[in-house]
């Protein structure tokens, strides 16, 4: 079905933070995010930019959505601090996932409710660290497991989105200053033939190229990352297929 519009894509980047909680700089987040914005654009995305927004500014901005035309698809890419379900803003309060998505429900944003609505979140989910796995084949007794509170976040999802984390629950994920496994991941795919893959499958190969082909460097060197993604879209979606 034809819909108004060009898609849209919503990129937010916070690099600088001010408040009482002590972070650093997030170097390397800044240049990734301007890369994937051209990376958008070429597959005729309208993309808004956005550096250093404050939570409200960050809801304000997916308020903001309701009053556009869309085209076949609407994207956000989240680059921040966060912990379990919450991404900060640059004045370090708390942004909910949930309350992202309700701002985007049907009820508040009809304009979206049939639309596929794709989330990529570069934030920490937790303090844990990955050191990865030795991977066995036909021995072994699978590990339990890891049980999370996280289920709020996937019953507050709206009809037709996907999210992509960049990590699992309770775990970190790494920035450096050439950027993150996980966008930069995404970048790559981005800029090859695999983007012409199914949502579903070009996000199992995001999890592939980051578990097999990208580790921590520095401080946390060796460590590793796990992404993962819920979705409840009814249909398999080409977003990138430009």
């Amino acid at each position: 079905m034809a819909r108004g519009g060009p898609s849209r894509a919503l990129l937010i980047v916070n690099t600088d933070f001010s408040g009482d909680l002590a972070w650093g700089g997030r170097r390397g987040a800044k240049r990734e995010a301007e890369k994937l914005s051209k990376v958008l654009s070429r597959l005729n995305y309208e993309v808004k930019l956005m550096h250093n927004q404050t939570a409200k500014e960050m809801e304000d901005l997916y308020r903001g959505e309701s009053g556009c035309e869309h085209g076949e698809h609407f994207v956000s890419i989240i680059s921040s601090h966060g912990k379990e379900g919450v991404v900060f803003g640059c004045d370090s309060e708390p942004v909910q996932l949930p309350r992202i998505f309700q701002i985007l429900s049907s009820g508040k944003c009809p304009v979206l409710t049939e639309i596929p609505k794709i989330f990529f979140i570069q934030a920490c989910r937790g303090k844990e660290l990955d050191h990865g796995v030795v991977l066995e084949c036909d021995s072994g007794e699978p590990e339990p497991e890891r049980e999370a509170d996280c289920f709020s976040i996937h019953l507050s999802m709206p009809p037709q989105t996907a999210v992509m984390f960049a990590c699992s629950p309770g775990y970190v994920a790494f920035l450096n200053i050439s950027g993150s496994m996980f966008l930069q991941a995404l970048l790559k795919v981005l800029e090859g033939e695999e983007r012409h893959l199914a949502l579903n499958r070009l996000m199992t190969r995001i999890n592939w190229e980051v578990a097999f082909r990208r580790q921590a460097r520095g401080t946390y060197e060796g460590c590793k990352e796990m992404p993962c993604f819920v979705t409840n879209l009814l249909q398999e979606v080409f977003p990138f297929s430009a």
